[in-house]
């Protein structure tokens, strides 16, 4: 089922939660609306469901006007970001609520029901504890029973609010990749709304970054990441280093020190600009490559993974740079606290005007 968002605006008092917000979602399609708290995500998530109504513009499923309708009217499934179980039903009277509720007309059997449940509960790898009580789960399980009870009335469009954010880090990881299987083996149509940048981009087919109310850029994970549209998206998604410059002959002065950005600069000459960079985007070497490379101290060494990260120190800056270098790298150039580095800026994008987050 497609969706067709237009316009769409919804005010609280003296407080504008969405503002005129026009979005298409494609049949199958995944989409992630990501932003920070407060920004509209789950206000508009919940318009589309019919559990909120719009003060303007409407919502349309499959090219009929759900606008006005209430939430049973909309085969729309539902899942809440603390999971709204009933405590008192067992795991098999949870997911088959939402068909024994229905009017005695569209009810299916208790057989159809019984399979129904069933064959849900084996798709979320839970078929084993139909008989325990939400209590006696995990917040991972109690997770995948939500979402099954979402898909039990085989609901047109599929869509999550937070999801995994009340879950450990291990936990939200495996959660994902098993969401995104489940999505392509059912092909129904999804948004979800997050706030955690790499669980967007691990996600999505498509992500839509909100502020305020407003869509700021929505496209391919990758593009998104890649080319932010403005300082907002670059400064959201992902780490990022900022520097307040001046713009002049093409480069972005940063103190004293001219980094040159001059592919994103073309037409800003002599104004204000913020200069990003992204951590793993930061060169680092004991050996000078450029006359554009820094001088700098390691003052901090973090072990992240299969990443080191380093807070470097430059008299340059006001503040310290933050990078990041394989593990490898980090052990080639056997790099310790207080040593000296050379520092190259690669891949600067600078934006120009008021910066704010």
């Amino acid at each position: 089922m497609s969706i067709e968002i237009n316009n769409v605006t919804k005010r609280y008092a003296d407080y504008t939660a969405l503002d005129n917000i026009s979005l298409s979602v494609e049949t199958g399609e995944l989409i992630a609306l990501l932003g920070p708290s407060g920004c509209g995500k789950t206000t508009l998530l919940r318009i589309i469901a019919g559990l909120e109504t719009a003060d303007a513009g409407n919502v349309i499923l499959e090219e009929r006007d759900t606008t006005n309708l209430p939430a049973r009217e909309k085969n729309v499934g539902f899942v809440f970001q603390h999971y709204a179980l009933f405590r008192r039903l067992n795991v098999f009277e949870n997911v088959a609520f939402g068909l024994r509720v229905r009017p005695s007309a569209s009810r299916p059997s208790k057989s159809e029901i019984r399979d129904r449940v069933g064959h849900l509960l084996q798709l979320v790898q839970m078929e084993w504890a139909l008989n325990r009580y939400p209590s006696q789960l995990s917040g991972g399980q109690r997770q995948r029973v939500a979402l099954a009870r979402a898909l039990a009335v085989n609901p047109k469009v599929l869509l999550l609010d937070e999801p995994f954010s009340a879950l450990d880090a291990k936990v939200r990881q495996e959660l994902r990749r098993w969401l995104r299987k489940l999505h392509d083996d059912i092909h129904v149509t999804s948004i979800f709304v997050t706030h955690d940048q790499e669980e967007a981009l691990e996600l999505a087919d498509r992500i839509v970054v909100i502020n305020k109310g407003r869509i700021e850029q929505q496209g391919p994970p990758q593009e998104v990441y890649d080319h932010p549209a403005n300082a907002f998206v670059y400064n959201f998604i992902g780490n990022v280093n900022v520097f307040r410059g001046r713009i002049r002959n093409g480069k972005v002065v940063v103190g004293e020190h001219p980094i040159d950005a001059r592919h994103t600069i073309d037409g800003h000459e002599d104004k204000e600009g913020h200069a990003f960079i992204r951590p793993h985007e930061i060169g680092i070497s004991r050996i000078r490559s450029g006359p554009g490379d820094l001088v700098g101290i390691i003052r901090d060494i973090r072990l992240m993974g299969g990443q080191i990260g380093l807070e470097l120190e430059t008299p340059l800056f006001d503040k310290p740079i933050e990078a990041e270098i394989p593990r490898e790298t980090w052990r080639n150039l056997q790099l310790s606290k207080d040593e000296e580095v050379f520092i190259t800026l690669d891949k600067v994008k600078v934006f120009t005007g008021d910066y704010s987050i």
